[in-house]
């Protein structure tokens, strides 16, 4: 009788040292994914924001003659300014991180020239951004990734200098 209560009391060590090896390797796996979810969600942010300075920019330089920002997200779903409407923007994209993207207006009060994401968490990407996106590489939090599309100098602007 005395060997079989030895043997039970090493059964019960080998199934919490299993137990145990299990929940290291979900927490691990638990680490992985939480950082491959984020990685994904970055990436997301970088082809919505790259969506809408892309927007901005068709809809700055549609009329020459007369260039001017949107004055709201609407106007790149559905741009009135022809006789038939022109479409900037597929859909008004939402930030991957949670909520609506932040609207960057230009200084002047001319319309949006950028959006950016409200997620004060640390980017995982710091290097590697395409042409144009250098700063990205200094960003604190994702909410500095500001995708901005920035118009020429107008002549009468630089004339009033």
């Amino acid at each position: 009788m005395a060997t079989g209560n030895r043997q039970a009391g090493f059964t019960f060590l080998y199934v919490l040292m299993l137990i145990s090896l299990i929940g290291l390797g979900l927490a691990s796996a638990g680490t992985l994914w939480k950082t491959e979810a984020q990685r994904q969600r970055e990436a997301e942010l970088l082809f919505i924001g790259m969506q809408y300075r892309q927007a901005i920019q068709r809809f700055y330089a549609l009329e020459p003659n007369q260039p001017r920002l949107p004055q709201s997200i609407d106007e790149l779903l559905e741009d009135p300014r022809r006789p038939m409407p022109e479409r900037h923007l597929r859909r008004a994209w939402r930030d991957p991180f949670g909520g609506d993207l932040r609207l960057i207006h230009a200084e002047d009060g001319r319309g949006i020239i950028g959006v950016a994401s409200t997620s004060t968490r640390e980017p995982f990407k710091k290097h590697g951004f395409p042409d144009g996106m250098e700063t990205f590489e200094q960003a604190a939090t994702h909410a500095d990734w500001q995708f901005v599309f920035t118009p020429p100098a107008t002549p009468s602007a630089a004339a009033a200098d």
